[in-house]
């Protein structure tokens, strides 16, 4: 594996556009930083808006043979992709474990998923078409879907492959050409992954771009042949991509953004597989808490709160916090030292609010050296329901323990934030259970459950959480656009 590393970091990378590697226009570079060793690992071409430019005229040329392709032959293309992403999951999960930290045993889940959602929309090409409508006896109307055109996809660093390869799936299976932008932090593995779909795609139809800073992802958001963009990230960002999008033209524009997601635990369920679950749902190991949908806010009643942190904190300090290239580690570092800071800030402020740790709080003591990005996962009890600690996402591996007494508390707590993705409830009665699921404010629920996403279930959020669903049809159709056509007969 680490030979694996070692002859890709040190290889020369470059962007893809037009079906081959290329340099950035400027031949700039930056270079990309362990953050388990903060050594310097790979120079990654520093692309510009000069390079967006490059890689949508390509998409526009590509876009005629794509989309005249039957939504089969689409499909086929599609799972042929995902057939190459699984020949090359050993070298896929390696430069993500290298480049951002992540485990390599969950960066090769990560390989596989993304690999199920192409196969998913590659099967669900056929659901494309349109309806025969009666609104009239003595003519025929009916609606098709057609494609954008040329399709922006801007993802985060915290699961690279995934998102790279789950997240062309979509725009490709309706019929577009694509531009992907993944973060800088974390870059390696999807423009590897352009590389091995090279023979798979037309020249264009599939575009990496990368580079140091907003100028990229603000030249695609802002380029005039691009009227679709899809984003992943923070609220802040996709509040500016309303914003860039707007001064430019009409666009439609979905957003996956942040999440303080509540896990609502009531006396009556299964205490043991609660305490697990919320510690999956933090997610750990794998992301190191860096996932937007993580439940962050673990709401238990009074009654069983103590017994519920207990087994969390048992459960923590089995967590396995090493090396992310070795396979027996389940969590590695944060993927960034900005990542790392915030992290300690929010520890520092939950202690400053009063709240008080129950474990972790800090570096682990079992990391033998003082370099990489490593926090330990850090739980807070006493934690104010309007504390920074309760209404800010630290997207770290900080989790608040707050208790209630009513469902009407707990609801209101758990509503009481300005995000909105993902929620968990834990409960043995089944009417508590659907009435608390009607009455929070999230997109995405479990009872009885956390963290693991359906594939064909719609995910995404509400309220600052986002706007549009993905994983499901709903992401598919979204990419399409609604045509009406209304035939006189007489």
């Amino acid at each position: 594996m680490t030979d694996l590393v070692d002859i890709a970091t040190e290889r020369e990378w470059g962007l893809f556009i037009g079906g081959k590697s290329v340099p950035a226009l400027s031949h700039d570079t930056f270079r990309t930083v362990s953050p388990t060793t903060e050594a310097e690992i790979a120079s990654v071409p520093n692309g510009s808006s000069a390079d967006v430019d490059a890689a949508v005229t390509s998409a526009e040329a590509a876009f005629d043979g794509w989309s005249a392709r039957t939504p089969k032959q689409r499909g086929n293309v599609l799972r042929a992709m995902a057939a190459v992403l699984r020949d090359n999951a050993d070298e896929l999960a390696a430069l993500d474990a290298a480049d951002a930290g992540m485990p390599y045993t969950g960066m090769h889940n990560d390989v596989e998923w993304g690999a199920e959602v192409l196969e998913m929309f590659g099967d669900w090409t056929r659901n494309l078409g349109g309806q025969t409508i009666p609104a009239s006896t003595e003519h025929l109307h009916y609606t098709t879907r057609q494609p954008y055109g040329v399709v922006a996809r801007i993802i985060p660093f915290n699961h690279p492959i995934f998102f790279a390869a789950s997240k062309i799936a979509a725009p490709l299976a309706a019929g577009n050409t694509v531009v992907l932008k993944p973060a800088e932090v974390s870059a390696l593995s999807a423009l590897r992954m352009s590389e091995l779909f090279a023979d798979l795609l037309p020249a264009g139809a599939l575009s990496v771009v990368v580079g140091n800073g907003p100028e990229v992802g603000r030249a695609l958001v802002r380029h005039p042949s691009i009227r679709r963009v899809g984003f992943i990230g923070g609220e802040a960002t996709g509040r500016a991509i309303q914003r860039d999008a707007a001064d430019v033209g009409v666009k439609d524009v979905s957003l996956e953004l942040g999440g303080k997601n509540a896990m609502i635990v009531c006396p009556d369920a299964d205490l043991g597989r609660a305490a697990a679950s919320a510690v999956a749902g933090m997610n750990f190991a794998v992301s190191s808490g860096q996932s937007c949908g993580s439940t962050s806010r673990l709401l238990v009643h009074e009654s069983v709160a103590g017994g519920v942190v207990d087994e969390i904190d048992r459960l923590i300090a089995a967590i396995r916090i090493g090396d992310p290239l070795d396979p027996t580690t389940q969590m590695g570092p944060l993927a960034t030292r900005p990542q790392y800071d915030k992290a300690m800030g929010y520890i520092a402020i939950g202690s400053a609010e009063g709240a008080a740790i129950a474990s972790g709080g800090g570096r682990p003591p079992s990391w033998p050296s003082d370099k990489g990005f490593f926090v330990q996962p850090t739980v807070f009890t006493g934690v104010d329901p309007g504390s920074r600690l309760a209404q800010e996402e630290v997207f770290g591996p900080v989790l608040s323990v707050i208790t209630w007494r009513t469902e009407a508390e707990a609801i209101a707590i758990a509503n009481g934030v300005r995000f909105g993705l993902t929620g968990s409830i834990w409960t043995n009665d089944l009417k508590r259970g659907h009435r608390l699921a009607r009455d929070l404010h999230t997109g995405y629920i479990w009872i009885n459950g956390s963290s693991r996403h359906f594939w064909g279930m719609p995910f995404g959020g509400v309220k600052s959480s986002g706007i549009g669903r993905e994983e499901s049809m709903e992401e598919l159709l979204s990419y399409t656009e609604l045509k009406t056509v209304n035939v006189f007969l007489d």
